[in-house]
């Protein structure tokens, strides 16, 4: 009879037990809370480097159309530079912007008529080339966060995981009752690390994936429009 009234007392206990989310997480043991705090802040902040990596590539993209068109329309490179900051927020302008601006130094020092333009031509190259590659290291700024979180995140959650199974694992042991009202919650807020884990992990690497091809496409844009201005620059360096 006494044993059955602990065991009955056990089982009564383990009912009003909460099995929500927050009730996991609040009789969780203390390591597993801090790795689910961990997985819980990875998350908010993958998800708020994803969304201004997409504006951010989305924004860019329309300044790259503005500036193109004016770059094209046939008018003067001196009055568009003239009319542009001296600091573009467009990467594609910034490159435009350091061409002419080492072009000018050039012009200003008579470089136009010296016997070698090819190494003007080098050296506007090169500056672009910095240009380029200082941009998009701006852009490809917390990219490594979010892969870390996509190949970390899972096995985070597992270490979180495995320490909840060991401490239900003790709990059990340690009541000596192995009922399925016992063990359920143990295991219930062991795994909740893993989902969390899972959780954080997903939304980085599809995020990794797709804001990385964006990149390497606008770069693409970039690097092609390097070549045609230098193609332009060489031509006048000829003509002149």
């Amino acid at each position: 009879m006494e044993q059955q009234a602990v065991d009955a007392l056990s089982l009564s206990g383990s009912v009003v037990q909460d099995l929500s989310i927050w009730g996991l997480f609040i009789e969780a043991d203390f390591i597993v809370k801090i790795v689910l705090v961990l997985l819980i802040a990875a998350s908010f902040w993958t998800w708020a480097i994803i969304f201004d990596k997409v504006v951010r590539l989305r924004r860019l993209r329309g300044m790259a159309d503005d500036f193109e068109d004016d770059f094209w329309s046939g008018g003067s490179l001196d009055n568009l530079y003239d009319r542009m900051d001296k600091r573009p927020l467009d990467p594609m302008g910034a490159i435009f912007s350091s061409a002419m601006r080492e072009w000018r130094r050039a012009a200003a020092a008579n470089a136009r008529r010296e016997r070698n333009p090819a190494s003007l031509q080098q050296r506007i190259e090169r500056v672009m080339d910095i240009a380029l590659g200082r941009e998009m290291e701006r852009l490809e700024r917390q990219m490594i966060f979010l892969a870390s979180v996509g190949s970390s995140a899972p096995f985070v959650g597992l270490f979180g995981t495995v320490w909840g199974i060991m401490n239900a694992f003790t709990s059990i042991a340690a009541s000596k009752n192995t009922s399925l009202a016992v063990v359920a919650p143990g295991i219930a807020e062991a795994l909740f690390a893993t989902a969390l884990g899972l959780v954080a992990a997903i939304p980085a690497v599809i995020g990794y994936n797709k804001i990385s091809g964006d990149l390497n496409r606008y770069a693409g844009r970039l690097e092609t429009f390097a070549g045609e201005f230098t193609a332009i620059l060489s031509r006048q360096l000829e003509e002149g």
